[in-house]
């Protein structure tokens, strides 16, 4: 058995990425460790900003150490990093073994000596009830400051039926909530279909049992495709919530941005979403300091959030990329401590607006899916939040004693915990058998709220 262990850095692509990877390697020929002696340890890198490609680079030391000390035999190194600096990092970094991209990993799977792979199955590395599926890969939009296209190269779709296969597999190991990533979710299925067909996707991943909930990230705004509304309007198992990126409101920077949309038109895709889609819950990024932006750029920022009262969004300064159509047309002429000041604004002004949202969910009664437990309190989250990005929905084990020998979801769980193992009372098993809750589903109370988390019992 040759023994390896993966070490993912990045973003839920990369971990995807890992995940089809371990599946493919024959279970009778590798044992996956999580220390050594190895014979193989592989780094899955980020390259896609500073921070990340640090994080990279010091990883990929801490490897070379691991090395030296006999901790493992070799030291691999693929992902967005190796992709993107493929001729410097051999230089950089010579005591690493192998070097490979991050479009196909195929050249990984033949330098192991195991056979090439379609990658439609996953071996999770952390079992949970929601999983991310990668729906496509690359990217066709030129966003000035981003490097993903010349990283990832062009849009490439999965096929529907293979991501109904890969969703049939998750779905049979417990994953209930399937969450769509790609660069743009909103460009699926042109290049296998001619025509947009995220709402085709939708429906057929409807159909797989088990699969209860289907979240939809990253979608760019530009010619947002009206039929993926009427899913979201009308298909129960897809979340009300949706992550579109805007990143600004101002015409002049996002035309520096290369985003292909202005003002208007994102106002009126915030007015759709909210028209078509009753009650639905936005998230959103925006990037401050970018080349065009003054201080009345920044204002219409502001003013443009105070409008559309974003439930959720997130926020970065601009960071010059080189290879970006930004870095070599544009003037990074924001001072640093400028931009940190605009953040600063821009995330004291919408933890105002999250908690008035928040609060105003006091009293509402939701499912949730419990996706951890952390001391005596269930880590829960509803359609409206999703995993990493948002906040958490804190659920004192306890309250599961209110329902024990009612007719509650959890009932048998609770039961089952405190026959099975050790006998004890309903009262307590919540508290000991916790664990067995993960991936399942309670109905709770809301009873508390700050900015980014609420508390809820269960009912």
């Amino acid at each position: 058995m040759k023994r390896l262990k993966v070490i993912t850095l990045g973003c839920s692509k990369n971990s995807v990425d890992t995940e089809h990877l371990l599946a493919a390697l024959p279970a009778d020929e590798f044992e996956f460790c999580d220390e050594g002696p190895l014979d193989y340890l592989l780094y899955n890198t980020c390259g896609f900003i500073g921070d990340a490609k640090e994080e990279s680079i010091q990883a990929i030391i801490e490897g070379v150490e691991a090395k030296r000390r006999g901790e493992t035999r070799e030291l691999l190194v693929f992902g967005c990093l190796s992709e993107r600096y493929a001729t410097q990092m051999p230089e950089l970094i010579p005591e690493v073994d192998a070097w490979f991209g991050a479009r196909d990993l195929n050249p990984i799977l033949r330098y192991l000596g195991a056979p090439e792979s379609r990658f439609v199955r996953r071996r999770q590395e952390q079992h949970r009830g929601y999983a991310y599926l990668k729906i496509s890969e690359g990217c066709d939009r030129r966003c000035s400051y981003c490097a993903i296209p010349f990283i990832r190269g062009a849009h490439r779709s999965v096929p529907v039926e293979d991501l109904v296969e890969e969703a049939s597999q998750l779905a049979s190991e417990g994953v209930s909530e399937l969450i769509l990533i790609a660069q743009d979710t909103t460009f699926y299925g042109l290049d296998l279909y001619g025509k947009r067909s995220l709402a085709r996707l939708l429906e057929a991943l409807s159909g797989v049992e088990g699969i209860e909930r289907l979240r939809i990230h990253y979608s760019y705004p530009a010619d947002f495709p009206e039929d993926v509304l009427e899913q979201m309007a009308s298909n129960p198992k897809v979340c009300k919530y949706l992550d579109i990126p805007l990143q600004h409101i101002s015409d002049g920077v996002l035309d520096c941005m290369h985003r292909h949309i202005d003002a208007a038109g994102t106002r009126r895709i915030i007015r759709r979403l909210r028209e078509q889609v009753p009650g639905v819950v936005l998230r959103t990024t925006m990037i401050v300091g970018h080349p065009g932006e003054g201080e009345k750029e920044f204002g219409e920022l502001l003013d443009f959030v105070r409008e559309a009262r974003f439930e959720r969004l997130g926020a970065f300064t601009y960071s010059e990329e080189e290879g970006t159509w930004g870095a070599t047309h544009l003037e990074d002429s924001v001072p640093e401590e400028e931009k940190r000041r605009r953040l600063d604004e821009l995330m004291g002004l919408q933890a105002s607006i999250s908690l008035e949202f928040n609060r105003s969910r006091i009293g509402s009664v939701v499912r949730v899916i419990v996706d951890d437990v952390v001391g005596n309190n269930f880590v829960c989250r509803s359609e409206f939040e999703s995993p990493e990005v948002d906040g958490e929905i804190l659920v004192p084990c306890s309250s599961l004693e209110v329902v024990a020998g009612k007719d509650h979801p959890a009932t048998s769980v609770l039961a089952d915990s405190a026959v099975t193992d050790s006998g004890l009372r309903p009262s307590n098993a919540g508290r000991f058998f916790a664990g067995s809750f993960i991936g399942r589903y309670l109905t709770v109370r809301i009873t508390g709220a700050d900015e980014y988390d609420l508390t809820a019992e269960v009912v």
